[in-house]
């Protein structure tokens, strides 16, 4: 029985240190009530617009994740504009305009972001041609030719010695 109450005290530490770490990486809580909208209708859009915005300080996060000052204080101006009554696009141009395209999730598909758009697929592309070149390549090698009379009276030879 002694024996059992370490490993039980071990388990039940090991779910609470997962929920714990559970609790403090979850994101959803960044947007804080004082935040919040009185319109649930401004308030989806404000949301929906945080989850496109990258936080510039955690620059992996949306505003909407981020519990960044900062991204506090994007949220409450993309809240701000949306209650000056500008449309989804004027908010997020707005941003952009004052921040540059880096402050958007998913930038927008124009000259100086094609490499960041197009090398994802041409690294597949190139990967599998050279797969398939090299399985190609592969499959089309000679048979190995069979030994010479001589070359095995050699090889018969170099075995003998190295078994004496």
């Amino acid at each position: 029985m002694s024996l059992c109450r370490p490993r039980r005290l071990l388990t039940v530490a090991a779910v609470l240190a997962g929920l714990a770490w559970a609790l403090v990486t979850t994101p959803g809580w960044a947007v804080l009530p004082d935040e919040m909208m009185a319109d649930p209708a401004l308030e989806a859009r404000a949301r929906d617009i945080s989850k496109e915005l990258r936080c510039l300080v955690c620059q992996n996060q949306s505003i909407d994740d981020s519990n960044a000052g900062l991204a506090r204080d994007l949220r409450l101006l993309v809240r701000e504009r949306l209650q000056a009554g500008d449309s989804d696009d004027a908010v997020v141009a707005y941003l952009t305009a004052r921040y540059g395209d880096f402050v958007r999730l998913r930038p927008p598909f124009q000259p100086n972001t094609w490499l960041l758009w197009l090398a994802p697929p041409l690294v597949l592309v190139a990967g599998a041609t050279g797969i398939a070149w090299r399985l190609r390549r592969r499959r089309g090698a000679e048979a190995p030719t069979p030994l010479t009379a001589d070359e095995r009276e050699r090889l018969r030879k170099v075995l003998d010695d190295g078994a004496a």
